[in-house]
């Protein structure tokens, strides 16, 4: 089936600027925008006056097993991998239908996330597109230890990166540091170190895929760009040396400034453990000052949430998109890292990211001007993945001229 919108807005995540055209997609992929859309055939024409079409955002770090709730880790403890696949499920609805139509999942028990990516892939379910690195890697203790796989030293770090590419990761996640919701762990602490990095880094890359560490020190957060890594994962102490080294090496930062103030602004009143509360504080202006640095200074940034810590709920992601922008990144590089940096930071770039003729119809439809006002991206009117809708507000729409 072949759907035409009319009369749009477009932010294709490529220009700074939006043009108003129109465009004709299939099931699969975007097969024209612009004059030659204008006069082609449809089965169903959307009428897009006063709505702007962007890219389907893409997430870089969510939880997809955890539910944004007071003490997730806690919560998780008694679980079957039924609870968790249940709740995954739930959860990626939720992200969908926001407009979220690609979630990097950084860590999930059990590998349940590779098991959802697969069950969607299958059309088994239905859901986003899932980038998956199931069990994360951790030193014995180290951050998140209670979801992950314990190695020491380089042997055993090996070991952990090829099972877990053997089991399907999409992703290599590593924590290079500690953290703020495991107790007894400083977040400056530099936990599995640069050779222990390095080795899964070679490890993904001779598969061809990705990792993702978890640095919040300085000291930890440099261990990983040295040892390889693509992506820092919220980056809350950076110096000058350190993003000197992520520029010469093009890694990329996933700020994810939500968790912080999430557990901030709901405190411990909310039931957030104490020691989260203490360690959140303290970070939290540190995290919005190295990500205002780093962004003047051109690291590549992509946008994600860490949804699934306390009330960082599925679905809200445009709260780090706000934050964002209140922490100095304009609107239209907002947009680009909740897109196409996003899709690059993945290596998925080929496939979405962008709105270009030949690339899947991963589209979202809202109303108002998001390069005006960021939360226009909370009025959601369509959502379509790979040309079918997942989400829609009854809108004007005509029928096909035969």
């Amino acid at each position: 089936m072949k759907t035409k919108i009319t009369n749009i807005q477009l932010f294709d995540g490529k220009n700074s600027e939006m043009t108003k055209t129109t465009m004709i997609f299939d099931e699969k992929m975007i097969l024209e925008i612009g004059d030659k859309a204008r006069d082609a055939e449809a089965d169903q024409v959307i009428d897009g006056e006063g709505l702007t079409c962007v890219p389907g955002l893409i997430d870089c770090h969510v939880h997809l097993t955890m539910d944004g709730n007071a003490d997730p880790f806690v919560d998780s403890l008694g679980n079957t991998e039924a609870d968790d696949a249940f709740k995954a499920y739930r959860n990626a609805q939720k992200q969908i239908e926001s407009g979220v139509v690609t979630v990097r999942n950084v860590g999930s028990k059990a590998n349940v996330d590779i098991a959802l990516r697969n069950a969607i892939e299958k059309g088994v379910v239905k859901g986003p597109r899932i980038v998956a690195s199931g069990e994360p890697i951790v030193m014995t203790g180290g951050h998140g230890h209670t979801m992950a796989i314990e190695a020491d030293g380089v042997d055993e770090v090996r070991k952990a990166a090829r099972t877990q590419l053997k089991k399907g990761a999409d992703l290599l996640k590593l924590m290079a540091t500690g953290g703020v919701m495991t107790p007894g762990v400083d977040p400056n602490s530099p936990q599995l170190g640069e050779d222990e990095l390095r080795c899964a880094c070679t490890e993904a890359a001779n598969a061809g895929k990705t990792t993702a560490a978890h640095a919040q020190g300085v000291e930890g957060i440099k261990n990983a760009i040295r040892a390889g890594i693509t992506t820092v994962e919220h980056g809350i102490y950076l110096d000058d040396e350190a993003i000197g080294m992520m520029l010469e090496r093009g890694t990329f930062l996933v700020p994810t400034l939500a968790a912080p103030f999430n557990i901030v602004e709901y405190g411990l009143e909310s039931g957030i453990p104490a020691h989260a509360v203490q360690k959140a504080e303290s970070v939290m202006e540190d995290h919005q000052k190295s990500f205002y640095q780093a962004y003047q200074k051109g690291v590549k940034i992509a946008a994600g949430t860490d949804a699934g810590t306390p009330f960082n709920r599925h679905g809200d992601f445009v709260t780090e998109l706000e934050l964002m922008v209140k922490n100095g990144m304009k609107h239209d590089d907002v947009l680009r890292s909740a897109t196409k940096t996003a899709s690059e930071a993945m290596r998925i770039d080929n496939k979405t990211g962008t709105v270009e003729v030949g690339k899947s119809a991963d589209l979202l439809l809202v109303q108002g001007n998001p390069l005006e006002n960021i939360s226009a991206l909370r009025k959601v009117v369509k959502v379509f993945k790979e040309g079918e809708c997942y989400f829609s507000k009854e809108i004007k729409e005509k029928a096909a001229v035969v």
